[in-house]
């Protein structure tokens, strides 16, 4: 059963790796923050072995960090294989239990395929989508762990897909950073063993990347999200304004 000693999250973001939700999404988490939201993050893997990281323990750490620099509420790392991420019933189930636990009302997965990068990114995507939707299914509560079904509203992308001049997937939006951009950035940087000298490339695209979507949006800096669905407005007005 639920343990009600436990606060809900309002939004949880998903990454198939630690750093992935840093890079695609970590101004706007760090803006839901600011905003007064619960924000959680979960690394479907510990995103080891990698080349230049001494031990998962580092990475771990670096992980850690990275979510103190964002001021989220809870990061957990799952037990599912680094470069052999796969979409299966029981990664489904298992990313579903956490949802059904931390009861969110937003959900930040990625949102499309990394071509050259790695394919754990697209399994990700796809075992996010499977897990939103098995939260919620009732007369099924003995596959996860008798944790009652959970609604989650809304299901967001962000993407890693920075070599294609193609809109991601979905309605897209931008969402104002201007205030969190250097808590990004610092997230970012907590991942030395990912970001050596030969990667240090990654900062002037984010750099870019914020200042061009800020702009389009009338933000001094942005990141864009996109919808699967239409995206609404009921208050057109206070929308715009």
């Amino acid at each position: 059963m639920t343990d009600l000693s436990i606060e809900p999250l309002d939004v949880i973001a998903v990454g198939a790796h630690p750093d992935d939700v840093e890079i695609g999404c970590g101004g706007s988490l760090a803006k839901l923050v600011e905003q007064g939201y619960r924000v959680g993050i979960i690394d479907l893997t510990d995103g080891e072995p990698t080349p230049l990281s001494p031990s998962p323990e580092v990475r771990a750490a670096e992980a850690e960090v990275a979510a103190e620099e964002l001021g989220v509420h809870h990061r957990a790392t799952l037990d599912l294989a680094n470069r052999r991420l796969m979409d299966t019933f029981e990664a489904r189930v298992t990313l579903a239990k956490e949802f059904r636990r931390w009861r969110p009302r937003l959900v930040l997965s990625l949102g499309d395929r990394t071509p050259t990068a790695s394919p754990d990114h697209w399994q990700a995507l796809v075992i996010t989508e499977a897990a939103v939707f098995y939260s919620r299914l009732t007369k099924w509560d003995d596959q996860f762990d008798h944790l009652p079904p959970h609604k989650i509203d809304a299901l967001l992308y962000y993407s890693l897909n920075f070599y294609s001049l193609d809109p991601p997937p979905g309605h897209s939006f931008v969402v104002d950073i201007g205030s969190t951009y250097d808590k990004k950035i610092a997230a970012v940087r907590s991942y030395a063993t990912q970001f050596p000298a030969e990667k240090q490339h990654i900062f002037a695209r984010l750099d870019a990347m914020s200042l061009y979507f800020g702009e389009a949006a009338g933000f001094e800096r942005g990141e864009r999200l996109a919808s699967p669905r239409a995206v609404g407005v009921r208050d057109l007005m206070g929308q715009l304004f």
